[in-house]
């Protein structure tokens, strides 16, 4: 299985930046089938051998059906004209042969085409969904749940047509066009030029319909991706919906964007329903030309009957030959907006990774938690002011360190740099004296432990929430960490204990069981750097009192930034860092942030 590399180097290479804020010059790229071709088809090297073999298949079936037809004008000319049986058996043994042969070639090639396609997919969406994994999740918020999903199913699907299964289709149609149309030379070159006289109408008309198809299937593309947000936020939100009474309202912009899909559907069905029967209307006028033209040479002792019914039997293989080009024509310009798709997502930025160095040592473990904000300053692309300027700040190891301040202050965005979701424009972060910015990303993470405000189960079990940061964790250590997190005695009267299913979304637990889940799953994962962010929003005061002991165990011997409204968490800080304009004040507990103590906004 190979990395994601092909694709970011290829997008890099065309001028692609990094950066979320290109966002609306990347929402309109236009690329074409050629450039998409290229971009994508690096991702099928671990099939190329398959894709050759089953070309080749297919050619060898397309030469066995080439052969069939010349035997056809044999046994009219030689057999059924005269009537001689005795000479049946050699053309027929030998048309046996080569039915077998090419329908054994056809069902092998034609399984490897398929097996080609089917790993491309797997291939292409784990590469999509790695690249997503790696994104700041801020930079995916322009995209909607429901239309990132839509790329990663429908999209990839159409990519694949372009990518795996259109080389194939390609080499297929364009030899077996060669063979019967060098077939139909040889049978009379004559009627042969009265048939590909139309070839220039099939091409040029594929390749204006490709216009407008690429065009129509964006728009069926992107109005698909917007439904399937809306459906899932709408879904997602039903509680609301209903208490609110706003079904009618939220079945309106279903509808609108419902009757939007469709609308640029019925543009792709109507082009393609033009389409086809315009390739046929080309078709039955060259036949009746080399029907008229095949009368007068048979009138004319130039042709025999057999090698008119050959020659038939050549057009009626060549036309759907010249037919599907002119469709590969046509569906690589429509993939061709589906590539567009796809390639904005994997433009959207990644964090940088640190590239490893051997000058550079690891972590010194235990990692103690220091932490050191040197004149940090940090603007979101496109978001002008700056949301931090210049702050300092010098973290003992074991402090916790409460965040207070108006919403908007960049409360949540010291947390999203201690992760390294995002990067500092100004200034360093320092992690036991090290740049975290000099450190591989994993190992970052690996030191910091994030509790959500939500609570972010997944549907599996207690069990398998609580070791999500730890997978390898032993039955011992998974208990103690649900006791010190006060889960233990409700988990245990559950049905099935800690095998009991939570739910989509933790939706069979109530939110103060599923805040001290979260809390059992930060204890087990045990990093020295803690974020807590609202740990007690959206709970009452008998919940709010429950989790108040475990939460005093977490941050126990944990260098602790606690985001928080709370006035009962924040007196029980170390330290309270108040966040106001971009910039950053320290106070004891209790004490006003407008004393003047900023001390430079530097506490030890």
């Amino acid at each position: 299985m190979h990395t994601a590399a092909p694709i970011t180097t290829a997008l890099a290479g065309s001028g692609a930046g990094a950066a979320a804020g290109a966002s609306s010059r990347m929402r309109h790229a236009r690329i074409s089938p050629l450039a998409a071709f290229r971009t994508f088809w690096p991702l099928v090297s671990i099939n190329r051998t398959a894709v050759v073999v089953s070309a080749v298949l297919l050619v060898v079936s397309a030469g066995c059906d080439a052969a069939a037809i010349g035997i056809v004008g044999v046994l009219t000319d030689d057999v059924l004209t005269p009537g001689d049986l005795a000479a049946f058996w050699g053309p027929a043994a030998l048309w046996l042969g080569l039915a077998a042969v090419g329908a054994v070639a056809s069902a092998a090639g034609g399984y490897l085409a398929g097996w080609t396609s089917e790993h491309f997919l797997l291939g292409l969406r784990d590469r999509v969904f790695q690249h997503l994994q790696q994104v700041p999740p801020d930079s995916l918020d322009r995209f909607g749940t429901g239309d990132l999903v839509s790329r990663l199913t429908g999209d990839i699907e159409t990519v694949e047509s372009l990518v795996a299964s259109a080389p194939v289709e390609l080499i297929t149609s364009a030899v077996g066009a060669v063979v019967f149309g060098v077939a139909a030379f040889w049978t009379s070159w004559q009627l042969a030029l009265i048939t590909l006289a139309a070839t220039p109408l099939i091409w040029f008309g594929a390749r204006w319909f490709g216009t407008l198809m690429r065009s129509a299937t964006r728009a069926e593309r992107d109005s698909n991706g917007r439904l399937a947000t809306l459906l899932e936020e709408s879904l997602a939100n039903m509680p609301l919906v209903q208490a609110y009474g706003r079904q009618e309202a939220e079945r309106s912009k279903v509808h609108r964007e419902g009757r939007s899909w469709m609308r640029a559907g019925l543009r792709q069905i109507r082009l393609s329903s033009v389409y086809g029967p315009m390739g046929e209307l080309v078709e039955t006028l060259s036949v009746l030309a080399v029907i008229g033209a095949g009368a007068w040479q048979i009138s004319e002792h130039h042709l025999s009957v057999g090698g008119l019914l050959s020659f038939a039997a050549f057009l009626g293989y060549l036309h759907p030959k010249l037919q599907e080009l002119g469709e590969i024509v046509v569906s690589a310009a429509s993939a061709t907006a589906a590539c567009e798709r796809l390639i904005e997502v994997l433009r959207t930025g990644m964090v940088q990774e640190t590239a490893p160095r051997p000058d550079v040592p690891a972590l010194a473990e235990p990692v103690r938690g220091a932490v050191t904000f040197e004149d940090v300053s940090f603007s979101y692309p496109g978001g002008g002011q700056p949301v931090l300027h210049q702050v300092r700040l010098d973290i003992a190891p074991g402090l916790l360190v409460a965040v207070t301040g108006p919403s908007g202050t960049g409360k949540s965005t010291l947390g999203k740099l201690l992760l390294r979701f995002h990067e500092p424009s100004r200034g360093r972060i320092l992690l036991d004296g090290r740049d975290i910015a000099e450190l591989p990303v994993d190992e970052v993470r690996r030191h910091v432990t994030l509790l959500p405000q939500d609570s972010m189960l997944f549907d599996g079990t207690v069990r398998e929430n609580i070791t999500y940061g730890r997978p390898d964790a032993t039955e011992a250590d998974m208990l103690a960490a649900a006791v010190a997190a006060d889960a233990h005695d409700f988990v245990s009267m559950l049905p099935e204990g800690y095998d009991s299913p939570v739910g989509k979304r933790g939706n069979n637990l109530s939110g103060g069981q599923r805040r001290r889940i979260a809390l059992a799953r930060a204890m087990l994962r045990a990093a020295p750097l803690l974020i807590l962010d609202e740990p007690t929003a959206g709970l009452d005061d008998d919940s709010t009192a429950r989790i108040m002991v475990p939460l005093r165990r977490l941050t126990a011997q944990r260098t602790t930034f606690l985001i928080t409204h709370d006035l009962r968490l924040t007196a029980q800080a170390d330290l309270v860092l108040h966040l106001t304009h971009g910039t950053a004040v320290i106070t004891a507990p209790g004490q006003s942030s407008t004393t003047g103590m900023e001390r430079e906004h530097h506490a030890a």
